[in-house]
């Protein structure tokens, strides 16, 4: 049986708390002075498209369970997709200026761990089935559950913040890798869509049955689960989900699931991974064409773009440029903002990275859905 690790995932409490401006007690907006009774106090909002997060007894809560997984998974790629996505799918359950957002507090470390590994007389709790004995790639028992992320949604009620919604991200295997011994080869065997599908359903089942035991979870509190593929460990982008349901009235199964695709793919494309619309890489050529006919000294510049049910919803822009003086970022920090407006799509959010060849981060420039110009910030040497 593999061995469970906390792996070393990205972390929305920092992009809760980095989107966030002043911190707000649950009495009050635009202090941090805690009044409330409770002992809670919110990050406050800069943005409606974001949560206020919450702020107990002085420190941020964080999540009792984030970054278990199992140690197969190489690509990090798939943690930062696993994460916000189900983050964007929550929004679309529980709306940003209803809910405020609290980092899991019902499913535990042990829990998690415990939920990840093999069934067997020691592990009744295991959503991945018992082992067979056999190694061989295709007559062995493949481990089906990657990783189960929580996520909590609340409202005020009076003084007080009250449980009013979960979602439950739930990360399939596409490839199941493994060792027969200790430090040996790397074997994998490969997982069909349709038994990926079905053993996630019952993974879901498990998963919702348990909650709906767990103290704190009442009957009227909705949990939405969100089933997310992985991505092989050898891919340019993250996995996607392709399924969610929403769990109500305290049922402890899931009659219906509706589709959903949330894709990740990396521009340029390739030829095994073509986007949903050609026209979004249309632009991003013109963008980058525009951007290295100007400044020749770049060493690459490439886009993570992530669909939602083939529609574009968002872009990340790394740029790796050989300057080394500032006056060159600045220079071409200036560019970007305009260039960019001029040739990237609007309507979505979207940051641009530039980093230099060493790794060192140089500046960075963001908008969001409604903005039509970029925030920019060059890193200076003091």
């Amino acid at each position: 049986m593999k061995k469970i690790k906390i792996g070393l995932m990205l972390s929305f409490s920092l992009i809760l708390l980095a989107a966030c401006g002043n911190v707000a007690s649950s009495g009050s907006s635009g202090t941090s002075k805690n009044t409330s009774s409770s002992g809670y106090q919110t990050t406050g909002q800069t943005s409606d498209s974001n949560y206020e997060g919450v702020i107990k007894d002085g420190k941020y809560l964080t999540s009792k369970s984030r970054g278990v997984a199992l140690t197969q998974n190489d690509n990090v790629l798939n943690l930062k997709s696993f994460e916000s996505g189900l983050l964007d799918l929550s929004k679309d359950q529980f709306a940003t200026d209803s809910y405020i957002f609290q980092e899991g507090q019902y499913l535990t470390k042990t829990t998690v761990q415990s939920w990840l590994g093999r069934e067997s007389s020691a592990n009744k709790d295991g959503l991945n089935p018992k082992s067979n004995g056999k190694m061989d790639e295709t007559t062995r028992n493949p481990m089906y559950v990657q990783q189960v992320e929580e996520q909590d949604f609340m409202t005020k009620k009076g003084s007080k913040l009250s449980l009013s919604g979960i979602s439950v991200g739930i990360g399939m295997n596409s490839v199941d890798y493994y060792q027969k011994e200790e430090y040996g080869a790397e074997y994998k065997t490969v997982i069909s869509d349709a038994t990926m599908r079905e053993k996630g359903k019952e993974a879901a089942n498990k998963v919702v049955a348990r909650l709906r035991k767990t103290k704190g979870i009442s009957d009227s509190v909705p949990i939405m689960v969100a089933m997310y593929k992985q991505a092989p460990n050898d891919s340019l982008v993250g996995g996607s989900f392709y399924a969610y349901a929403v769990n109500k009235n305290g049922k402890t199964t899931i009659d219906n699931w509706d589709d959903v695709s949330i894709k990740s793919y990396t521009f340029p494309t390739t030829s095994t991974s073509t986007s949903p619309n050609t026209n979004d890489e249309t632009t991003f050529t013109n963008f980058k064409t525009e951007v290295q006919s100007f400044f020749p000294n770049l060493a690459g510049v490439t886009a993570q773009v992530q669909y939602k049910n083939k529609a574009i919803t968002g872009m990340h822009i790394n740029i790796t440029s050989q300057f080394y003086s500032e006056t060159e970022i600045i220079s071409f920090t200036q560019y970007l903002s305009t260039t960019a407006v001029k040739y990237l799509a609007s309507g979505i959010p979207i940051d641009i990275t530039i980093k230099g060849s060493d790794g060192t981060m140089q500046s960075f420039l963001a908008k969001t859905a409604k903005e039509s110009t970029y925030y920019t910030h060059v890193f200076t040497s003091y």
